[in-house]
Parts: structure tokens; sequence; C-alpha cells
């Protein structure tokens, strides 16, 4: 019975095994790079004055919301959504 393996040379290996991992690499790192160039131009274009809304999640998996005003410096948090448009209407209201 003849066996019909060939097995590569051990440099061959190496050298398939280093460029998988140089295209992962380069993937990973245009990856991040994106990434910081969208929250760069993010920040950049931000309106410092603006309202800023954004929600949480806390370390027990909760999710809320939190409201920032930069012009007035007031904050606010709460649970619900509902909560955070009011505490903006109202903020706003005179």
């Amino acid at each position: 019975m003849n066996n019909h393996i060939r097995c590569l040379p051990t440099e061959d290996i190496e050298i398939n095994c280093s460029s998988l991992s140089q295209k992962t690499n380069n993937s990973n790192l245009w990856k991040s790079l994106h990434i910081f160039w969208e929250k760069f131009l993010k920040k950049l274009l931000e309106n410092p004055n603006e309202l800023q809304v954004w929600q949480k999640v806390d370390r027990h998996g909760n999710i809320y919301w939190q409201a920032y005003d930069p012009a007035t410096g007031k904050s606010f948090s709460s649970g619900s959504q509902a909560d955070v448009c009011l505490w903006i209407e109202q903020l706003y209201r005179y």
C-alpha cells in the first residue's frame, strides 16, 4: 500500500503562518485606525455647548440614561428615557 501524503518543509509552514498572522494584524490595525478616526471626527465637529444625552449600563446590567447641559452645567440621570425627555423640556421651558 502506497501512502501519497507529502509533508511541507518546516520553513514553508512558518512562512504561511506568519503571513496569515500579518494579514490579521493589518486588518486589526486598519479597523482600530478607522474607529479612532470616527471618534476623532465626532469630537472635532461636536458643539461644546450642545445638550448631551447618552445611555449607559451599570455593573448589574441595568440600563439608564444620562443627560448633561454644558450651557447650564446641570445634569440628570434616570432609568427612564421619558424622564430624561421631561427634564430636558423643563430645562428649556424658561
